[in-house]
């Protein structure tokens, strides 16, 4: 048994904690919190494959210092190994490692066997071809001594002539090789040239003998969580590769206010932060140019977008002034610079854009989801949501536009649920509870079949079930309300424990038993139904302030809730909103009600709108031009906030109507419109009634 004296030990990327006794090994605690670390030889120190680095450093969030002298000394295993093999600097042999104070711990990615699955998928849609950057196919004309042009000059006047282009700046690497190019070309050359401004001068950034056709961009959207990478052709539109991984972030910090925190209290954690994104990004570009057989130096173009903390790192810019108020942003416009400066290993003379943030916690990925789903095209009230570890809002229409975000944690990513982890494979991720027996079935990430099927054990057998990630824990909550396993308010019933097995006391509050295994039994406590609620409050009461503002002319003070205000679509964005099923999001009371067949996952929208960018410099021109006008809500300086939010703590809400959700889904203590009803709560036995099974009726397998 551990107790508040041992050390606490955190494994990066899966955001798992546990406390434990001096002397344990790493391997060993690994284990007991689920975290899979492969180890062939048995813990003999041979093969290698369960090393593992320690972050160093203060993290305020945990109240922990973390440093590489809070494990035991090199073993002689450890040791031996590295005089046979490459152990590389920094790492140890959990297998040979003890605990000895407290520690952050990151699994490798070359050593992680469930690695996080990045469930961002690449956007596929078609957009019209328009990049900054283009190749421009030219005949020279021939030095002539009556006529003693520069060999420049004349690729100038055949710019003008065939292209209707005027004189270009130069990239000066282009002087050196220019005569021997025309010559090897026998006069014909391919000019590449950058021209994303129509006010600005075009840019010369590279030549080429003959004919070239081959010119590539990146799209990346870098999360708090995972950067999602695309490769695409600036001739056809086409994306031809794409790739996924965890932030290497992760490890300083799960949240966005972490990452600041350790930039505050460690010096020199500005530069390891943004030194570990950008080795990841070139590390994802190396990849992707590998798998579509693409060289680095033919991609000329980048598009980045991320939240305001990535942004900045991304950049090496300090993002201190965003953990306090007024949450400065050390720069909002859109921003375009040499590759190279990023330190990213592309065409010599490759460009960089950034698409503009919105406000100090709404970034440039709201701003690219906001292009992608262009509520500012329609008429339409639309509400785009992109859940994260920092939920960002965007609500409106052609007419006006608000934005804000909501500081929703980790919970939904399963950092701070019990059995919680990322979406890997051996982690829930559908739930489904029977209302009358209350046990439930499940699918697992890496499986295809639920687990009530004869033959899932065997195909558990191998994989393991050893947590629940975000959707999965999103659908559990929703179905123990639905059969009412937990209370509008929250609380685990605890009278169902004479009725089921499934409900067990767990200490002063009770838990349900999701899944039961000799390797690790899965049990949803009362604190993770809080940090959901925590979660989902904050969230669905920085929607209600945007609707308050919105139900009111844009001077307005003293802004109440208007009931008129219709939301006619809702968009869910981003990896997780991707993988929420909409019905299971509005009974939680994540979003408002809305429509279900109008309330969609959307995919990566910021990544959507990254691609966007890169292939059409209109597309550019637009969003700056629609962030310039977006109405930014600061929810932490709202004093209605804490009034939603109190009341957006009961599931799905404790005063407004789910008139929409309640035609297809029965809700407890509520009416057929989807009104609260007064006095009532959930009975003690948790038996459902008509309504509640009727409601059940047309829910989805």
């Amino acid at each position: 048994m551990s107790d508040e004296t041992d050390p606490l030990v955190l494994f990066m990327p899966s955001g798992r904690r546990g406390r434990f006794a001096r002397g344990t090994s790493l391997i060993a605690a690994a284990r007991s919190l689920g975290v899979h670390v492969e180890s062939v030889c048995g813990g003999r120190g041979i093969c290698g494959r369960c090393q593992v680095e320690i972050v160093e450093g203060a993290f305020a969030k945990h109240k922990i210092v973390s440093a590489a002298d809070h494990l035991s000394p090199v073993a002689a295993t450890e040791t031996r190994y590295a005089e046979k093999r490459i152990l590389k600097s920094g790492r140890r042999l959990s297998c040979a490692a003890t605990i000895e104070g407290d520690l952050v711990v990151d699994l490798p990615s070359d050593m992680a066997v469930n690695t996080a699955v990045v469930r961002k998928a690449v956007d596929t849609r078609t957009f019209p071809r328009d990049p900054a950057i283009r190749l421009l196919f030219v005949e020279v004309p021939e030095p002539d001594m009556h006529a003693p042009l520069g060999d420049l000059d004349r690729v100038f006047a055949a710019l003008e002539s065939d292209w209707g282009l005027a004189r270009p700046t130069v990239e000066h690497s282009v002087l050196p090789l220019l005569q021997k190019t025309l010559r090897e070309g026998a006069w014909q050359v391919t000019c590449a040239i950058a021209h994303d401004h129509e006010e600005d001068r075009p840019h010369l950034m590279a030549i080429y003998p003959g004919l070239k056709n081959e010119a590539y961009g990146i799209a990346v959207d870098i999360g708090s969580t995972t950067i999602a990478l695309s490769l695409s052709s600036l001739l056809s539109g086409a994306t031809i590769a794409a790739t996924g991984a965890p932030n290497p972030q992760i490890r300083f910090g799960e949240d966005l206010m972490s990452r600041v925190s350790y930039v505050m209290m460690n010096p020199g954690g500005r530069a390891e932060m943004t030194r570990a994104v950008r080795e990841a990004v070139q590390t994802m570009i190396e990849t992707v140019s590998a798998e579509a057989n693409v060289s680095t130096a033919d991609i000329m173009d980048c598009v980045f977008v991320g939240n305001p903390v990535m942004h900045h790192l991304f950049l090496g810019i300090d993002p201190t002034e965003l953990g306090q108020a007024p949450f400065a942003l050390a720069l909002s416009g859109a921003l375009a610079l040499p590759a190279a400066d990023l330190d990213l290993t592309l065409h010599p003379a490759a460009r960089a854009y950034l698409l503009p943030c919105i406000a100090g916690h709404v970034g440039a990925d709201a701003a690219a989801a906001t292009l992608s789903e262009g509520p500012h095209r329609q008429d339409e009230t639309m509400l785009l949501v992109d859940v994260g570890t920092n939920a960002e809002i965007v609500l409106g229409n052609r007419n006006r536009l608000l934005a804000a975000s909501s500081p929703t944690g980790p919970a939904f990513e399963g950092a701070e649920i019990s059995c919680g982890q990322r979406a890997a494979p051996g982690a829930i991720e559908r739930v489904r509870i029977d209302p009358l027996t209350l046990e439930p079935r499940f699918k697992v990430i890496g499986i295809d079949i639920w687990s009530d099927d004869p033959s899932f054990a065997d195909a558990a057998a191998a994989l393991g079930v050893t947590g629940i990630c975000g959707s999965g824990i999103v659908e559990v909550v929703a179905e123990m309300f639905l059969t009412g396993i937990v209370t509008e308010d929250g609380v685990i019933d605890g009278a169902l424990a004479a009725r089921t097995p499934r409900v067990v006391a767990n200490g002063r509050t009770f838990a349900y038993v999701l899944h039961e295994a000799p390797q690790r039994t899965l049990t949803i406590l009362q604190t993770d139904i809080r940090a959901i609620q925590l979660a989902k409050a904050a969230l669905y009461a920085g929607i209600k302030l945007l609707i308050d503002r919105f139900s009111q002319p844009a001077t307005a003070d003293g802004l109440r809730s208007d009931p008129t205000v219709r939301i006619d679509r809702i968009a869910l964005a981003g990896a997780f909103g991707s993988f929420i099923e909409p019905r299971y999001a509005m009974v939680l009371g994540l979003v408002p009600d809305c429509d279900l067949d109008r309330c969609k996952a959307v995919g990566n929208a910021a990544g959507a709108g990254a691609r966007m960018a890169l292939l059409n410099r209109a597309y550019r021109r637009e969003i700056e031009t629609t962030v310039s006008r977006i109405e930014k809500i600061e929810t932490a300086l709202e004093p209605a906030f804490q009034d939603h939010f109190v009341a957006a703590m009961a599931f799905p809400n404790k005063r407004d109507a789910f008139p929409a959700l309640a035609r297809v889904q029965a809700l407890p203590n509520r009416d057929a419109a989807g009104m609260p009803l007064p006095g009532r709560s959930i009975s003690a036995s948790g038996t459902p009634d008509r309504g509640r099974r009727g409601g059940r009726a047309g829910r989805s397998a």
